[in-house]
């Protein structure tokens, strides 16, 4: 069961194991990023950063995969993409639906060369933008926010920066 949904350049560390485990219950994690599942380095990192939960590092295929598996669950997962692309796989691609999930929460996304700044370490790509354009879409709502008490808002308020099909 998927109880938290969450795109974070970051993907595993101590603001996701603490502040948002306490809003939403949380068992355990499954971040999802080809190269960090394909590096032991990364790998291992990411899961030492919650070593009181049970944490996943999956490629997208394995994903794909076992999501059913993570549906029927009764462990209570977090599911963190490191980009909105990656995300958008999963949700509308692969079309993924937690049921008890209605909304995605963007964190930290990285200032990068040919990305728009939106807020406080809170910058998108076009491509990523058109990401969360197709999961809104797809019927959720996507907030940006670092923490809960810290959101700077919905989606909404921030396509007209971009140009979305």
């Amino acid at each position: 069961m998927i109880s938290f949904v969450r795109i974070d350049d970051r993907m595993i560390h101590g603001q996701t194991v603490t502040r948002w485990a306490l809003e939403f219950p949380c068992d355990g994690i499954i971040a999802v990023n080809d190269a960090a599942a394909n590096n032991p380095v990364l790998k291992a990192a990411y899961k030492g950063a919650a070593p009181e939960k049970k944490t996943f590092v999956w490629t997208l295929d394995h994903f794909k995969e076992s999501m059913e598996k993570v549906l029927a669950s009764k462990t209570n997962y977090f599911l963190i993409t490191k980009n909105p692309v990656d995300m958008k796989k999963i949700l509308v691609d692969f079309g993924f639906k937690p049921s008890s999930i209605k909304t995605v929460i963007v964190g930290p996304c990285n200032d990068r060369p040919g990305a728009v700044k939106l807020g406080n370490n809170q910058s998108i790509t076009p491509e990523e933008a058109q990401a969360i354009e197709d999961i809104t879409k797809a019927g959720y709502s996507v907030e940006f926010a670092l923490l809960k008490d810290n959101a700077i808002g919905n989606w909404s308020k921030f396509r007209s920066r971009f140009d979305l099909q």
